[in-house]
């Protein structure tokens, strides 16, 4: 028996012994910045913390994403930075985001710890301590990587595309990514979303819609050393800036400190004028990216090293393949990245940047690949007959569209290089990659030649921010003197500078700064645009496609050449009620602010009323053959245009469509209010009641003999009443407004039954304006029917950081 007992006690533990040893056999280590092992019988990761307090940089991103460009949820989406440090606590190790908002840069530690005691800190995870040996800590990392860290449940529920949870059951660790290097450690997870779909988006690009898979990122990297030199923010100077309170300052001077971010770049001869960098300044593009495009990206994006040359560096920024086995997301990596969608959007670059100091640690570009087949699309449109003899002439379209490849790559990149756009380069002969381009279109002998669509190379404001951002100082330069004497130099160039906020379409003023136009007068290029569209349009045919591809294909070819005129109306309109300013500073011998002259004002409104007129916006009778009702299998998309006539194609709606676009734009309540202000102050300024007055003796005063151009016409001016009266009761608008708003609804009633010359549904338009007049508190601009998507540019196919 007892032999028995023993034989029974020695297989027990030769058998906890043996368990033990396959246990460890499927443990997997991983030595870095951080040590760490998987436990691939558990699904775990556990993570050795050595160093307690001691701060280091935590991003999350998305690995993968979800394909919709409305979702906005991209394959290797950057999430958020953090300076963060583990924290001892009982038996509980805490991970501390430090609150780097406000801050005490002092010796004092006092006044230091009185500012971070004023401001909350946030503790993003508490981890169990399971195992502690000479100061080294074991925690279980696996909740921390299993959590939604990039918000995608709560980005769908605000989207509104449905109520979504994780289920564990259906995630796990995905080690395809979880490395470990020297200074950094990446740690990926499958996370699977359950939930009832509420929205039309994520059925489209979802398999099964109530399951949603996608892998999150989590990078733990070491923040890099105190020998970068923050360098200060200037207005003038197009970068991107970052701030933070200094409680420490003195009362004399600024508490809010704003320094640019830029990559660390040093030369390894201080003192050469032309210098090797310590570390060129190198990115990745992404090997999927196909060709052609994967060599015009190379290119383009290549076109930096040109500012940087003028600066004194050789070879300091170059462009490279990623390595086969890199991780895009890999902070060690600047990268540009191919991102496929389901629909045409918006690319981006953005940065992961120390949060201490503004100090670019990795740029990230994402490049939405369809497109390039819109590019492609629009020089389809603009030219005569490209498929008339051979269906395989597509390399005219193909190097539009890859001209504009090379110019976005260029853009995006400059973004990640710490600049913002400059939407005044336009005016002045394209002098930076960081405006909107629209591409330039030439007409000879009647034909549409598009060899210079966009420019090529580096523009001359762009080294002028590289030079700010980048440029080296000798030990005896006083260096603010230096970045002053830069930007004023480029003042005296001509060359300006006008970000975003300012180059916006509705309610914007500034003359100059626009999105997608061209020329230093925007009216004028209106007009020229005009005639291109016109011309073009007359040209258009069913060549414009190839053989056997349906007609249908070729309505949607059509669309984005019948709102051609959409983006320079928007520069022009700016003009009226417009201003010339600058981003100021006492001392700059440069001018603030100035209202825009009268004359040119006025010839601004008298081309902007041009694309109301039916000359303008009726698609011409012979090409309405051109578009049948829909084939089978090519239904209309958002990309289509949108009607009321069923199956048949609607030339009227797309007349009050494209008369909707520019009267949103020209009786904005902000433009109209500047109106009425710059006139008090000039009585020669153009004035509300002018614009009114010249409106409607456009469109309700003008008659055609044509009877399609007449209902044309007559689409346009319930588009025109119908925004006159939004005036009248607009929240936004002035009291003044408001009256002559008024004042115009009164004209236009008297001149319906005019004798001499009398409107057509005289008494459809009275009754409208009766039922206004009855209720004008319940006044609700109807919807025209909807402009198919148009930034970025033309219409989609059926995407700061910056843009």
């Amino acid at each position: 028996m007892k032999k028995f007992t023993l034989t029974i006690c020695f297989v027990i533990i030769a058998f906890h012994v043996f368990s033990q040893e396959s246990k460890e056999k499927k443990l997997t280590d991983y030595k870095g910045f951080f040590n760490f092992s998987y436990d691939e019988s558990e699904d775990k990761i556990y993570l050795e913390v050595t160093k307690l307090n001691e701060e280091f940089l935590y991003v999350n991103a998305l690995a993968t994403g979800v394909g919709s460009n409305d979702i906005g949820l991209d394959r290797g989406q950057l999430g958020n930075e953090r300076v963060v440090k583990f924290s001892k606590a009982g038996n509980k190790l805490l991970l501390i985001q430090t609150n780097l908002n406000y801050r005490a840069i002092t010796n004092n530690e006092l006044e230091t710890k009185s500012v971070q005691q004023a401001f909350a800190q946030s503790v993003l995870y508490g981890f169990i301590i399971k195992e502690e040996k000479d100061g080294r800590f074991k925690i279980d990392l696996t909740p921390f990587v299993m959590q939604d860290a990039h918000g995608v449940a709560s980005k769908l529920k605000a989207l509104k595309e449905g109520d979504y949870k994780i289920d564990l059951t259906k995630s796990a660790i995905s080690l395809d990514r979880t490395k470990a290097f020297p200074k950094n450690v990446e740690f990926e997870s499958l996370l699977t979303f359950i939930g009832t779909p509420t929205g039309k988006n994520l059925r489209g690009v979802v398999p099964t819609p109530s399951s949603i898979s996608v892998i999150q990122h989590h990078s733990f990297i070491e923040l890099p050393d105190n020998k970068y030199k923050p360098r200060v923010f200037d207005v003038r100077s197009g970068a991107i800036p970052m701030s933070y309170f200094d409680y420490a300052s003195p009362i004399q001077e600024q508490i809010n400190k704003r320094f640019i971010i830029r990559h660390r770049l040093e030369k390894k001869d201080p003192e050469a004028s032309v210098s090797e960098a310590v570390e060129p300044i190198i990115y990745y593009l992404d090997s999927g990216t196909p060709e052609p495009i994967r060599s015009a990206l190379l290119e383009g994006a290549s076109w930096w090293d040109q500012a940087f040359t003028a600066i004194g560096f050789k070879e300091a920024f170059q462009v490279k393949m990623l390595p086969d086995d890199a991780d895009p997301l890999d902070c060690r990596y600047n990268v540009i990245q191919w991102v496929h969608r389901s629909t045409r959007g918006w690319s981006y670059g953005a940065s992961v940047v120390d949060p201490r100091t503004g100090e670019i640690i990795k740029g990230h570009v994402s490049l939405g690949s369809l497109r390039v087949r819109q590019d492609f699309l629009i020089a389809q449109a603009l030219l005569n007959k490209p498929f008339a003899e051979r269906d395989d002439n597509y390399q005219p379209m193909l190097n539009m569209a890859l001209a504009r490849i090379r110019q976005l790559g260029a853009h995006e990149v400059g973004h990640t290089l710490g600049f913002t756009h400059n939407f005044a380069a336009s005016t002045n002969n394209n002098a930076s990659v960081m405006d909107y381009p629209h591409p330039q279109i030439e007409l000879k002998n009647g034909e549409v030649i598009l060899d210079n669509a966009y420019s090529v190379g580096i523009g001359e404001w762009d080294k002028v921010a590289v030079a700010y951002s980048y440029g080296h100082f000798k030990e005896n330069e006083n260096e603010q003197n230096a970045l002053n004497s830069i930007l004023k130099n480029a003042t005296q160039k001509g060359l300006r500078f006008i970000s975003d906020s300012d180059a916006r379409a509705l309610g914007g003023a500034h003359s100059l700064a626009h999105l997608w136009d061209n020329g230093k007068n925007a009216s004028k290029q209106l007009e020229a645009i005009l005639n291109v569209r016109q011309k073009v349009i007359s040209n258009f045919s069913e060549d414009n496609i190839r053989n056997f591809e349906p007609f249908s294909v070729l309505e949607d070819v059509f669309v984005p050449l019948y709102f051609l005129h959409r983006y320079q109306t928007e520069a022009a309109t700016k003009i009226i009620a417009g201003l010339d300013y600058n981003y100021a500073v006492k001392g700059e011998q440069n001018f603030v602010v100035k209202v825009i002259e009268s004359d040119i004002q006025r010839e601004a409104l008298n081309t902007v009323l041009k694309t109301l007129t039916a000359e303008t916006l009726a698609i011409p009778k012979d090409k309405l053959s051109l578009f049948p009702p829909r084939a089978f299998g090519y239904n209309r998309t958002r990309e289509s245009f949108k009607g009321l006539t069923g199956v048949s194609f609607d030339p009227l709606s797309a007349a009050s469509t494209a008369s909707d676009l520019t009267l949103k734009l020209l009786l904005h309540p902000e433009r109209m209010n500047r109106l009425i202000q710059q006139k008090s102050l000039d009585i020669e300024q153009i004035g509300i009641k002018e614009v009114f007055n010249e409106l409607i003796n456009n469109t309700f005063k003008t008659n055609y003999n044509d009877a399609y151009l007449e209902e044309v016409q007559q689409m346009v001016n319930v588009e025109v009443l119908q925004h006159l009266m939004n005036l009248a009761v607009s929240d936004k608008a002035f009291f003044q407004v408001k009256s002559e708003a008024n004042d115009a609804i009164n004209l236009l009633s008297k001149l319906l039954y005019d004798k001499k010359r009398p409107v057509k549904y005289a008494s459809q338009y009275s009754t409208m304006i009766s039922e206004f007049r009855k209720n004008p508190d319940k006044f609700k601009l109807k919807d025209s029917p909807k402009i198919p998507d148009g930034s970025p540019i033309g219409s989609d196919i059926c995407n700061y950081n910056q843009n």
